[in-house]
This record gives C-alpha cells, sequence and structure tokens, in this order.
C-alpha cells in the first residue's frame, strides 16, 4: 500500500499531457532510480492503485491518469518524505 500511494504523489508530481495523461515511464523512471524501488514494488503498487481507483492505466499501458479518489488521498494524507 505505501508504494500505491507513493505512485500517487508521483503521478501528481509529474506535468500531464494531453487528457491528463502521464507517461508511465516517468513515474517509473523517478519510482525505480530516486527512490530505490524494485520492480516488484512498482508493479504490485500500480496494482493497488488501479484497484483502489487512485490511478487509471490506459490500455496501451503508456500512460496513466490521477483520478478523482487519488487526488483525495493527497489532499487526506501528508506527503511522504524519502522511501515509502
Amino acid at each position: 500500500m505505501a508504494a500505491a500511494r507513493k505512485l500517487v504523489e508521483l503521478a501528481a508530481s509529474i506535468e500531464a499531457v494531453q487528457d491528463g495523461r502521464i507517461h508511465i515511464e516517468k513515474i517509473n523512471a523517478l519510482f525505480l532510480f530516486t527512490l530505490g524501488g524494485k520492480g516488484s514494488e512498482f508493479g504490485a503498487g500500480l496494482r493497488f492503485a488501479i484497484e483502489r481507483g487512485w490511478i487509471e492505466l490506459h490500455e496501451s499501458g503508456t500512460y496513466v491518469r490521477l483520478l478523482t479518489p487519488g487526488e483525495d488521498l493527497l489532499a487526506q494524507e501528508p506527503a511522504g518524505t524519502g522511501r515509502f
């Protein structure tokens, strides 16, 4: 669950392109290389965030979109620092 929350935070920090789409590789790079996360954590976090309705994954797998419940999650909880 911590990885999913971090993915939502990362998605919110990235400027979206058309239609609110965020390139998934931008989130992936920040998660893996900046935060030191693992690929398995990224995958599990992404699945969890999708199941909760926080993030929507485009059918192509190249974009995500932050959904209203994800934005609400960020408004409710203080942003984490460092590793999740």
